[in-house]
């Protein structure tokens, strides 16, 4: 099944959904920020998009600024730091099965659905 971690408040996000709701395709809406993605998910996706933990932060947000961007941390840290403030995971997500890919352009969404 197909899901799209989103954010509502995110026009990204929702140019990401209405890619998927035009596709036809059965999938599933995941808003993270209400709903937490839990640290084996996160790993799991973090697996899926081929990506380290800091490629997935979005760095200008001003919790990143603040409490996270001149300290040396570990990708565990990153993790941690991602479960604590969704509002710093990059968006929209979408995955489908082994696949998963950011929605930033959300053309890139086509490529795994």
């Amino acid at each position: 099944m197909i899901k799209i971690y989103h954010n509502a408040r995110c026009r990204k996000s929702r140019e990401g959904l209405e890619l998927l709701k035009d596709s036809k395709k059965d999938f599933k809406v995941v808003e993270y920020l209400k709903d937490p993605i839990s640290e084996e998910d996160l790993k799991s996706i973090l697996t899926k998009l081929k990506m380290s933990p800091i490629d997935l932060v979005r760095k200008n947000e001003s919790i990143w600024k603040s409490n996270f961007q001149d300290k040396q941390l570990s990708d565990q840290d990153i993790i941690e730091a991602m479960l604590s403030h969704p509002k710093l995971i990059e968006r929209p997500i979408v995955v489908n099965d082994n696949k998963a890919v950011i929605g930033r352009p959300s053309e890139n969404i086509l490529e795994i659905i």
